[in-house]
């Protein structure tokens, strides 16, 4: 062979070992991930963004601690993708990935995962250990806190569980009440619509409705919610406030003004008289509300709480990372939580806190009320008479999103952490949740609708009370994505949406082994579900349009006008969508989709009101027009259908609405109608819906 042909073989020789370390470096990579701590008692899941090749048995993974091999049980979950590892003692380990687990084309992110056994979770003992955790951990850039809403579903057939001839927040577990911006007790309305006072109207004579008084917040607060309870407003806001920090590294000390987060704050006041409502008492923590829930006597607030670790281009340390309290009851003075009450969260990946805030509405001293932070983000939450459970999105891998959810149980003023599980797939709100005898369920979505190689899936899982996975059912309704949930005894429903809407009916009897019992796939979607009796369901959401996509491939997909659907579950294994009303075209809508508490329920009448916006198609471009604004109610019934009984809009003339007299809730009292909107009150007689009278406020 001559010089040439030797020249031409090394040349090809090299091309083709470019090539392959070209290829290798392009393999397709497979993500792992887990939390990265987990309590003794409890298995923990990892999850792999490819399923393990055949042929890898699971005993091939092992664990070493202090590099000693540890014997641990290990078994897959469904399709191999993911692997759990059975109970550990207390101690940091390490799981060892088999090489080609994945296949020869592909490779694993990492062949080593380390992880902690925590004995248990205790408060803090000392400050290093919180700024141990700021050095280690990093801001993930996901950290906005998702306050609910209704695609945070949060509703239930019986309202709050009490019998009265008045109107009840729309919510998710009897005797949990949730807040809302109005309320009534049957005599008066408490709203606090403008976010800037809190006004009590008298409507004792809905014929000559009477304004009894009005609290201006003149410091500052702005109010989000508020519950009623006899004698007593309890009202829920926040305020901005600065709070002097000392440099103490200097050997002359400067005081300088330390920015901080809002202030959530909790007021209380004495309503005996209507017509002077009295402050009695209010406490407060910094961060942002996640959500609040009232049970009896006893307020919780939930804040996030983010501490600004960089300030002025140098890291906080010390008291300065913790978050600040405060209780009237003792002095208005602001200051850092103390650390007897600060834990760290098992699995805890981002820098914040979750702030747990409980207040004994009848307690005057100083006793009546507990705050307890946790490191360890919480963005939804969902609430039992009995547990507290927080929800935590873990964006570390950007590929597949997994969930923590932690367990609290509740007694009084007492909140103390129970246990958490890690699940794959995250959770869109707190009726993706739900408690029955003893066990958790939830459903997650998993994966990205508009990536191929990371396909969107759904997902149920039953854990026990340990929050130990009992059961599930995976990889439902693929390439589309959870748009509302509910759960209802021994039945769950969940709706997912890309094109078509698919109601999926779920046997959750046996925790052990749930099923899919039937699926019904009609056009639009639902992003509120709604108990109208056990065998239907009401969904708000909209109607779809499918276009021909001028550039070929799927259909484009838009929304039309708002709808309502009547569900009949009664034969498990084949739904069907019995009744349906479209309302309006294009832009429609209503605040009930975003908000149940919007939602109007008159439940001896089967009455269904909610504020809204009709648009339709404009006559003078391809845009649409507001064609009218207000409130419709509807009878909703198994054998009527659908039936409109009452439209309270009023025509637009102009392609705006005017927000002070947008109505924003609808409540009844006896025999009489009431919609509200930031600026004015109007009655309407309950039988004719005929105007009684008009107060401003």
């Amino acid at each position: 062979m001559n010089k040439g042909r030797w020249l031409v073989v090394l040349g090809t020789v090299g091309t083709i070992g470019i090539v392959l370390l070209m290829s290798f470096l392009l393999w397709p990579k497979v993500d792992i991930s887990s939390t990265k701590s987990v309590l003794a008692g409890q298995p923990l899941n990892v999850y792999f963004t490819q399923p393990v090749k055949s042929g890898v048995d699971a005993s091939q993974f092992y664990v070493t601690k202090d590099n000693k091999k540890t014997p641990a049980d290990f078994s897959y979950g469904s399709d191999q993708a993911s692997l759990q590892i059975g109970e550990l003692k207390p101690g940091d380990y390490q799981l060892h990935i088999p090489a080609n687990s994945f296949g020869i084309w592909k490779r694993a992110e990492d062949k080593k995962l380390s992880f902690t056994v925590l004995e248990s979770v205790k408060p803090v003992t000392s400050i290093n250990e919180i700024n141990v955790f700021f050095e280690r951990i990093e801001p993930q850039g996901h950290s906005e806190v998702m306050e609910e809403s209704s695609s945070d579903d949060k509703a239930s057939s019986s309202g709050s569980g009490v019998s009265a001839d008045y109107s009840q927040t729309n919510q998710q577990v009897a005797g949990v009440d949730e807040a809302d911006t109005v309320k009534t007790d049957g005599d008066y309305l408490y709203d606090i619509l403008n976010g800037e006072g809190l006004i009590i109207t008298d409507i004792r004579n809905p014929n000559d409705m009477i304004h009894a008084s009005t609290v201006n917040f003149t410091d500052g607060f702005y109010a989000r919610e508020l519950y009623v309870d006899q004698d007593k407003v309890i009202v829920i806001g926040g305020k901005n406030l600065d709070m002097p920090m000392s440099n103490t590294d200097s050997k002359i000390a400067v005081d300088r003004i330390m920015p901080m987060q809002q202030m959530s704050v909790i007021r209380v006041y004495d309503v005996t008289d209507r017509t002077n409502p009295t402050l009695i008492r209010e406490t407060g923590s910094e961060g942002y509300v996640i959500g609040t829930r009232k049970i009896g006597q006893h307020v919780y607030m939930i804040t996030n709480n983010q501490p600004y670790y960089w300030f002025n281009d140098t890291p906080l340390e010390g008291d300065q990372l913790l978050p600040k309290v405060y209780d009237s009851t003792m002095d208005e003075k602001v200051q850092p939580i103390a650390l007897d009450k600060v834990s760290i969260l098992p699995g805890a990946m981002e820098p914040s806190y979750s702030v747990i805030t409980t207040l004994d509405i009848e307690s005057g001293d100083t006793s009546g009320v507990n705050t307890k932070a946790y490191l360890g983000s919480g963005e939804q939450l969902y609430m039992s008479a009995d547990h507290l459970y927080l929800t935590s999105t873990d964006y570390q891998n950007q590929q597949q999103s997994s969930s923590e959810v932690f367990k609290f149980d509740l007694d009084g003023t007492q909140v103390n952490f129970l246990q958490a599980a890690h699940l794959k797939g995250t959770i869109l709100n707190q009726f993706s949740m739900d408690e029955h005898d003893g066990y958790f369920r939830t459903v997650t979505t998993e994966g990205d609708l508009w990536d191929e190689r990371n396909k969107a899936k759904n997902h149920l899982f039953i854990l026990d009370e340990n929050m130990k996975q009992v059961g599930s059912v995976e990889n439902l309704a693929v390439n589309e994505r959870i748009y509302s949930a509910r759960f209802l005894g021994d039945k769950a429903y969940m709706v997912t949406f890309r094109e078509t809407d698919p109601l999926f009916v779920m046997d959750v009897a046996d925790p052990s082994d749930p099923k899919v019992l039937g699926e019904l796939k009609i056009p639009g979607f639902s992003n509120y579900l709604h108990p109208l009796d056990e065998g239907h369901l009401i969904g708000f959401g909209y109607e779809t349009i499918a276009k021909k996509d001028p550039q070929g491939g799927p259909p484009i997909i838009q929304t039309g006008g708002m709808k309502i659907s009547l569900f009949d579950v009664t034969d498990f294994a084949n739904p069907k969508e019995s009744a349906s009303e479209i309302i309006g075209g294009q832009g429609t809508y209503s605040s009930v989709q975003q908000d149940h508490h919007a939602l109007f329920i008159h439940p001896t009448r089967n009455l269904f009101g909610f504020p809204v916006s009709i648009y339709q198609p404009s006559e003078r471009s391809n845009l649409v027009d507001l064609e009218s604004s207000g409130a419709l109610i509807y009878e909703i019934t198994t054998n009527g259908g659908i039936v409109k009984k009452a439209d309270l809009t009023e025509r637009m003339t102009n392609d705006y609405m005017d927000w002070e007299k947008e109505v924003q809730r609808l409540l009844y009292s006896g025999e009489t109608v009431y919609t509200i909107s930031a600026n004015e009150v109007k009655s309407y007689a309950l039988d004719t819906f005929t105007s009684l009278d008009t107060i401003e406020k």
